[in-house]
């Protein structure tokens, strides 16, 4: 029997900037303790320095450095995680303070992003965005070898080095990218093949349970769990209610601060909601910021050009709710539909995708839309499928 492999323990680390909130602050470095177990670490404990931004040079002020050095030998951390991306000096000066490995949250994200990756497509996608995110780093990857350069005017097997694999690395980008082209070339033609069947794409921040709300429309089993980013690749399924066809995709999932090389990298898996004639924005209605990770979807969508796109919002997980009091009153269901209800423009459900509570409401607004988009397309009721 094999010895069970040891997780390697992580320590947490931010900076609190004036103006935001401690509360709301704890919360982002408990998903990037998420984004740490998803990723397979053990948790260890967090440190958080007030400040007005992170040091330019080591992120955060000596005297913390010296705390959080002193705690990762006492407690022997393995690896130090800090909630923003830092920079190559920051990552280079950190790693000598602290001696152990330091990721970044663009870092782990990306880990995440690698381990999940199933199909070529995905895989191709997130190497291409690792390769982006390893270029202007590869300095650090390079100081052992500082102490064999020469004097003034030498050039050290270190530098040479670097240059050449700067080189590859370059070449390697470009090659990914023409590889991903290609691919996208091939996926284009495929949506286009679809004909004019009407098309939703299910969007939201991760692990909000869009995979299980598509196992319950499309009665399949598309692989769903309580973990971020547990789908990568897009899958698109035929749902049929009544007499209405449409397709329906899951996409990746959203986070705060996804990183730039991913938004880039995944640009054909999020053509297909740019090509959807309708958004299902799926909330988690029970997590306490539900309604930050709205906003965090609504950017990237601004920033993907869909921002103009009909959006119905689906509330979920309202089995996991839980009612309390706040300063303002009761903290409760019905007031928070009521609320939502009333000041939306966009028509929203509330539901539990995994109780299956008010599903069947859900399919008949989604025939609704659905019809009424067919409607339009072939108004004298000229349609094949």
């Amino acid at each position: 029997m094999e010895p069970i492999a040891l997780k390697e323990k992580a320590v947490f680390v931010g900076v609190l900037r004036p103006g935001t909130d401690p509360a709301l602050f704890n919360e982002y470095l408990d998903e990037l303790a998420f984004l740490a177990d998803t990723a397979g670490l053990a948790k260890g404990g967090r440190f958080i320095q007030k400040m007005d931004k992170p040091h330019s040079g080591t992120y955060l002020g000596s005297g913390k450095l010296e705390e959080l050095s002193a705690y990762i030998k006492t407690e022997e951390v393995d690896i130090a995680v800090f909630d923003d991306e830092l920079s190559p000096s920051q990552l280079r000066n950190l790693e000598k303070a602290l001696s152990v490995k330091i990721l970044d949250r663009t870092n782990l994200i990306l880990d995440i992003f690698a381990q999940r990756a199933k199909t070529a497509y995905a895989k191709t996608q997130v190497e291409l965005a690792q390769y982006q995110y390893l270029l202007p780093r590869l300095t650090r990857m390079w100081t052992h070898l500082e102490r064999q350069r020469g004097g003034i005017g030498m050039r050290g097997p270190g530098e040479s080095q670097l240059e050449t694999d700067r080189r590859i690395i370059l070449d390697k980008i470009a090659a990914l990218k023409e590889k991903l082209k290609k691919i996208d070339r091939q996926m284009m033609s495929q949506r286009g093949n679809r004909g004019a069947l009407v098309r939703m794409a299910l969007v939201g921040y991760t692990n909000v349970g869009k995979s299980t709300l598509l196992n319950l429309l499309a009665k399949t089993d598309v692989f769903a769990e309580n973990k971020l980013f547990a789908t990568l690749d897009t899958t698109v399924r035929k749902v049929v209610v009544d007499n209405i066809p449409f397709l329906l995709s899951d996409t990746v999932g959203f986070i705060r601060k996804l990183p730039t090389q991913l938004v880039e990298s995944f640009k054909s898996t999020l053509d297909e909601v740019r090509e959807s004639d309708v958004l299902i924005h799926v909330v988690d209605i029970s997590h306490p910021n539900f309604q930050e990770m709205m906003h965090v979807v609504s950017d990237t969508l601004r920033e993907i050009g869909c921002a103009d796109k009909p959006v119905y919002l689906v509330f979920n997980k309202i089995d996991a709710f839980q009612e309390r009091e706040t300063e303002e009153g009761p903290y409760s269901l019905d007031n928070l539909k009521k609320t939502w209800m009333s000041k939306l423009h966009d028509p929203c459900i509330f539901i539990s995708a995994r109780e299956k509570i008010n599903t069947d409401k859900l399919r008949k607004d989604l025939y609704g839309m659905a019809a009424e988009i067919q409607a339009g397309r072939y108004p004298f009721g000229t349609f094949l499928w």
